[in-house]
């Protein structure tokens, strides 16, 4: 397995794969990996001849006074990961390598990124969608691998590959978990052991209203009515949003039908998570 931080040199090795005629899958992530990006790597590794991860904190997806500097970030357990997950090339370059001093171009995207996390991260998913296309301009995928826990992350990139017409297989895959149901973030390693404890109220709330909805309850009032109140029984928790959307459109819904998404987005202390699951209707 390489490991480069140069675009040029990341295109040279694609390009030689492909003249060999080989399907290339990439694995976009911001490093600090664990369980559930391994998750990723494995699938990419069984459904494609070689695989690109990209290890890259992405400084315009963060906004004001977010988690840049402290975001957590260990190549080296990162590259074992990769490795043992039976990656090919990881991508690890520099911001300045990813933006010019004079960069001025990103992709916007309307609708689908304004509610859930973008009506509090209003320039989050510009900065997902940029480095996302530049991501995939620089690999060229086959296929490319992202987890079902960043819900509309997953659904912004599937209109943008639609909208955009990029020659590239979005594939999903399933939130991994804790064995106590916690859904696995980098960002959890910000948690103390108290504030570990009181953010299994975000699996709990899933769980619940994933349950409610397969006792045959519809109604959005009622299922997010009691998933708010297990949420508020948790002193350390604050709630910045619990929501019932079309999964595909991320328009709110208050009758379940199609394709559902249920997410919620928790404060933990000042650790900010998100959890969700989706349910279809038909």
């Amino acid at each position: 397995m390489n490991i480069t931080g140069v675009i040029e040199e990341v295109r040279a090795q694609v390009k030689e794969w492909k003249r060999r005629g080989l399907s290339v899958g990439l694995v976009p992530t911001m490093g600090y990996l664990h369980e559930g990006h391994k998750s990723l790597i494995d699938r990419a590794a069984a459904e494609n001849d070689r695989v690109v991860v990209s290890d890259f904190v992405n400084p315009i997806q963060f906004g004001v006074n977010e988690d840049l500097s402290t975001y957590p970030r260990d190549i080296e357990a990162d590259k074992k990961l990769c490795q043992a997950a039976g990656a090919d090339l990881i991508f690890h370059p520099k911001p300045e390598e990813m933006y010019a001093a004079d960069f001025s171009t990103y992709v916007e995207m309307q609708k689908v990124s304004e509610g859930l996390c973008g009506k509090s991260r209003p320039t989050h998913f510009r900065g997902v969608c940029t480095v996302v296309c530049k991501l995939f301009h620089i690999v060229t995928p086959d296929r490319a691998y992202f987890g079902q826990k960043d819900a509309q992350q997953l659904a912004v990139i599937r209109r943008m590959v639609r909208d955009l017409d990029m020659d590239i297989q979005i594939v999903g895959c399933p939130i991994i978990r804790e064995e106590d149901g916690l859904a696995k973030s980098s960002r959890n390693t910000y948690l103390s052991v108290e504030e570990r404890k009181a953010a299994l109220v975000l699996s709990q709330a899933v769980f619940h209203g994933e349950a409610l909805m397969k006792q045959g309850e519809r109604r959005a009032d009622i299922i997010l009515g009691e998933m708010r109140e297990i949420l508020a029984a948790e002193p350390l928790a604050r709630t910045d949003y619990a929501e019932m959307v079309d999964a595909d459109s991320i328009q709110p819904l208050d009758v379940a039908e199609g394709r559902v998404l249920v997410a919620i987005a928790v404060f933990i202390g000042t650790t900010r998570l998100i959890d969700n699951f989706i349910f279809e209707v038909f």
